[in-house]
């Protein structure tokens, strides 16, 4: 009996583990030839030195009929690209917090309307930063004066719904972010060290009045409510909630020696063309930034995607309700708040397309998704059962909305 328990967990993990089921694009009516045009978008923006290289990935009713590597991995060395390599996904990381959140709402331990003083008291009576004039001297080498603002006090309390919209005005612009820098994280800190001292930070607008970015404390803060609410800290509930459930070996926070050989190098366009960023991936962190820290591959983010597509489950394996997908991909900050684009909305973690033709984009109505700052990019769209996925390790907004492009003009069927 032993060894038919030890056999069935056996094959349970190695199907976890196997890749993606893949298919010929017209098995999913997608065109080869249309599908072309992917490779020959990268293959431009390579030659134009716009990126050292990058891997695509087109997946449709739930079978990869794309994954492509192209150029390098390290110009240096001349290392060529592998499918497996391993990117820096920034802020695509806010999407797998987003999920973590709906997961502990889902059990009833949070609530989307909670304020998040519920979980860290430190947040109960935060200041709005109201700015005024600038009449000072420049700052040193002639940089721009420290902006000049007064407080008051907050209207209402930001919530958890605020700090996954972006509507909270935590850290979300130019005084918040100035302000931030005088409580900057010190080496080791957790995010238990770091975020109560958020409270020292005035808030950039009222909460809920308008939509500006929070590229880091917002979701570090959810990342924190996620540790204060399981009992673990944030890297031990996504590798063993998130990422094993879904087969993601290669996702984490931290990355090994074995795995710094499949790590790509990470460049910036200059005028002389690529130069490598001096923000390569570093040593082990016990901040586990819920804003941009993940390291992923494609074939590991295509699954969270696939999950996504599949109302919340991937190889039985389910994570979230259909319902609550469904709710994370809604625009709870419609295209009218202040700050928002038309056509775009944003979703719970996720920016959402809901008037393509506004946006002049090619995604379909409903499609979500987001990207990294250092160049991933991915979105599912659950009309069409489709995830599409761009890793590359330089930042270009062009390329990011040509590959949305090409990957929608090979949909035939």
């Amino acid at each position: 009996m032993k060894r038919i328990v030890l056999l069935i967990a056996l094959v349970a993990t190695m199907s976890t583990s196997l890749p993606a089921q893949t298919a010929k694009p017209e098995e999913v009516g997608l065109s080869s030839e249309r599908l072309k045009r992917i490779h020959d978008l990268i293959e431009r923006r390579i030659e134009a030195r716009d990126i050292s290289g990058a891997v695509t990935l087109v997946a449709r009713k739930g079978r990869i009929a794309h994954l492509e590597a192209q150029g390098l991995m390290d110009i240096e060395s001349n290392k060529p690209m592998a499918k497996d390599a391993i990117f820096r996904i920034a802020s695509m990381t806010k999407p797998v917090i987003g999920v973590a959140i709906l997961m502990m709402v889902e059990e009833g331990k949070v609530r989307v309307t909670d304020p998040v003083s519920r979980f860290i008291p430190e947040f109960k009576e935060l200041k709005v930063a109201v700015a005024q004039p600038n009449q000072g001297a420049p700052g040193a080498r002639g940089a721009a004066p420290a902006p000049r603002f007064y407080t008051v006090p907050a209207e209402r309390e930001i919530t958890i719904k605020d700090l996954l919209t972006h509507t909270s005005g935590l850290v979300s612009g130019t005084i918040s972010t100035a302000e931030a820098t005088k409580i900057q994280r010190k080496p080791g800190e957790t995010l238990a060290d770091y975020i109560p001292r958020l409270n020292q930070v005035p808030l950039e607008f009222q909460p809920g009045s308008r939509w500006t970015y929070s590229p880091g404390a917002g979701f570090d803060t959810l990342g924190r409510i996620v540790e204060i609410v399981s009992g673990q800290n944030l890297d031990q509930f996504l590798r063993q909630r998130i990422f094993e459930p879904l087969g993601m070996k290669d996702t984490f926070f931290n990355i090994s020696e074995p795995q710094r050989s499949r790590t790509v190098t990470m460049y910036q366009r200059t005028a002389n063309g690529l130069q490598k960023s001096s923000n390569q991936p570093g040593a082990s962190t016990t901040y586990y930034s819920g804003g941009g820290g993940l390291s992923s591959t494609a074939d590991d983010y295509a699954r969270f995607g696939q999950m996504l597509v599949n109302g919340g489950q991937l190889n039985g394996k389910r994570l979230l309700s259909p319902r609550t997908v469904e709710l994370m991909g809604s625009p709870y900050a419609p295209d009218t708040l202040p700050g928002r684009a038309r056509g775009e909305a944003w979703g719970l973690s996720v920016r959402v397309i809901t008037d393509a033709a506004a946006r002049n984009v090619f995604l379909s109505n409903g499609s979500f998704g987001w990207q990294g700052a250092f160049g991933t990019h991915f979105w599912v769209d659950p009309k069409e059962k489709l995830v599409g996925l761009l890793m590359v390790q330089t930042s270009n907004q062009e390329m990011i909305r040509d590959f949305e492009t090409a990957v929608l003009q090979s949909i035939v069927d």
